[in-house]
């Protein structure tokens, strides 16, 4: 039987730029949980598209709005109001305790947004107080600024000169920070929960401690929550877990339950630094994409729901430590929060690209970061016979 795929993957490989490697399937549509190619079979989806699909698929309501919307107006301008993307920001600055809201496209052109706003509101005060730090193994976008933010050389070979003025610590090392701060620094930026670069949660008060030295030197602290936000972690904001507040926070992924759209928010003095014509975009923030993101931001955000993440996550958790004590010797640990989970692997019979390969064959998407962890980042909608399922898949991998 010739497989009707084939012919699509061939159009693709020749016209596509080659930046990414692809699984050889070609996804035709979801329901729920669950993903089916263009043969008809089922995966059972741990990815998510990359922590977006929060909702899952043929989420209902969603596609209502989606089409709803379609059918009024997809886009006009950011020089005229649009009662959803009104609808929206409101929303956003009710949830996160912060002030104005801004929306852009992606994650990479929030955190884009974030940056400048930040070097804007520091170059009132001293036009050399532009030293923004992040984090070693962190991940921000991939455009030249962002790039530059992302502490991994292997995403900055081939593109340099970099932008200037960014430094980078480790993750949880508060004593490294103390050190590469000063009253120059314009802004720590971090991950709440950092995702590409293993699913590392923050420990012992750190981000509260970094608060306390943004205060000292008058540098500004910028969460980028664009894996972790989104209810991924159990709270809307992850940093709700950890009794810190940002003075800006980037969201992108899950905002728009697969919709394209980046948003950041922040306070009322650092939005006074902006001036009309500071900053803008076409599409950002366009009726369509505000449309979807309103269902997200009335779902997503209620009691029952997050208590469904925290609980689900709480059960997927514990299989995966019961998985870590059968196979000592293949994982050595289990990481994160709510619904991002990472499994790190040590010494394992199979690479991390081996077992999601395989997981795949047997009906399950997953993922490998950072080369040697599995990363669970499911929709949030997943029930306990989803975990059930992985969980039986993963096993028969590690033990095959």
């Amino acid at each position: 039987m010739i497989d009707i795929q084939q012919p699509i993957m061939a159009r693709d490989d020749s016209s596509y730029l080659p930046v990414f490697r692809r699984y050889k399937i070609v996804l035709d549509h979801g329901e729920g949980a669950y993903l089916y190619d263009m043969t008809g079979k089922r995966y059972v989806d741990f990815l998510a598209g990359i922590a977006v699909n929060v909702l899952g698929y043929n989420y209902k309501p969603l596609v209502k709005a989606i089409s709803e919307q379609a059918a009024k107006i997809i886009h006009v301008s950011n020089l005229y109001y649009t009662e959803p993307q009104a609808t929206a920001a409101a929303k956003l600055v009710k949830l996160s305790g912060l002030d104005r809201a801004f929306f852009a496209n992606s994650g990479a052109e929030a955190n884009e947004g974030a940056i400048k706003v930040a070097r804007k509101y520091a170059h009132q005060f001293d036009a050399d107080k532009s030293q923004i730090i992040t984090a070693w193994d962190s991940f921000h976008g991939r455009t030249l600024a962002t790039l530059t933010a992302t502490g991994q050389p292997k995403y900055h070979k081939g593109f340099e000169p970099l932008p200037a003025g960014f430094d980078y610590v480790h993750y949880n090392d508060l004593a490294e920070l103390e050190e590469k701060i000063s009253d120059k620094t314009c802004a720590v930026m971090l991950e709440t929960i950092q995702g590409e670069g293993g699913v590392y949660p923050p420990q012992n008060d750190y981000l509260k401690k970094v608060r306390e030295l943004c205060d000292r030197h008058g540098a500004l602290l910028i969460f980028d929550e664009i894996q972790a936000g989104i209810g991924r972690s159990g709270k809307f904001f992850a940093y709700e877990k950890y009794g810190v507040k940002p003075d800006i926070v980037t969201l992108a992924k899950g905002l728009a339950g697969g919709v394209p759209i980046g948003a950041f928010i922040c306070t009322e003095k650092v939005a006074q630094a902006l001036h009309p014509g500071d900053h803008g975009t076409t599409f950002g923030g366009n009726p369509l994409a505000c449309a979807a993101a309103n269902v997200v931001l009335d779902t997503v955000p209620t009691e029952k729901f997050l208590s469904h993440v925290e609980e689900t996550g709480a059960y997927f958790k514990g299989k995966l430590i019961e998985l870590q004590q059968k196979y000592p010797d293949q994982i050595s640990e289990i990481r994160g929060e709510g619904l991002i989970l990472g499994a790190q692997l040590s010494n394992p019979k199979k690479s991390g690209g081996e077992i999601v390969s395989e997981c795949m064959e047997r009906g399950a998407i997953i993922n490998c970061t950072a080369g040697t962890v599995l990363r669970f980042i499911p929709p949030l909608i997943i029930e306990r016979q989803h975990v059930d399922e992985v969980i039986n898949i993963l096993d028969a991998v590690l033990s095959a």
